[in-house]
């Protein structure tokens, strides 16, 4: 049976954009106007998605109620919202979800996994994020290798230029009071932590 797709418009409102039903299978966000197709994730990228659902959902349930973690959810930055709805891979956010909601209107943690593929959409993604006034921290974490960058919010609510880069040790979420070995994140993915030349 053959599939039949929907031309993808030229430019799109997201008004539109969340009506819209292209029926090929595939995640969509809207960039700018412009519906963009994000392509299959990898294995490594799906399980580190996986792992940090199960860890963080686990810690959530167990003492952050009524915060939950969702993936692949739609959320609309405060910069030319009416042309964006972007899509991370994981948020947690704190507030009722009443039924038929699209977007998540206040996330306050936003996690992006990177893959060699999407580089350039995510770094796009997270620094859209950053407009939101609810999210307090931004992860990306690397499908390459052990390997995370964190944004955080300051107490003025300004963002740092840069990123924090962490490559071993623990990863901190302070906006959920949650620690992780950055090992066990990566736990079934076979990628391990830089040996230091100091370490036998």
């Amino acid at each position: 049976m053959n599939v039949v797709r929907k031309h993808v418009p030229p430019l799109m409102t997201a008004e539109e954009f969340l009506v819209w039903e292209p029926g090929d299978g595939r995640i969509w966000q809207l960039v700018d106007g412009q519906p963009q197709a994000m392509a299959p994730a990898s294995l490594t990228h799906a399980l580190i998605q996986s792992e940090l659902l199960m860890l963080i959902g686990a810690h959530l349930r167990a003492g952050r109620a009524p915060c939950r973690v969702v993936g692949n959810a739609g959320t609309q930055p405060k910069v030319n919202a009416d042309q964006n709805v972007r899509i991370p891979d994981l948020a947690v956010i704190c507030d009722p979800v009443p039924p038929g909601t699209r977007l998540m209107d206040r996330p306050l943690l936003v996690i992006e996994v990177l893959s060699a593929s999407n580089r350039a959409e995510t770094w796009s993604n997270v620094w859209t994020y950053t407009s939101q006034p609810s999210v307090r921290e931004i992860v990306v974490i690397s499908s390459l290798a052990l390997e995370a960058h964190v944004l955080r919010r300051t107490a003025d609510g300004t963002w740092p230029a840069t990123p924090t880069q962490l490559t071993d040790g623990d990863l901190t979420f302070e906006s959920i009071d949650l620690t992780l070995p950055m090992t066990a994140i990566y736990r079934d993915t076979g990628l391990r932590a830089p040996v230091s030349k100091g370490r036998a």
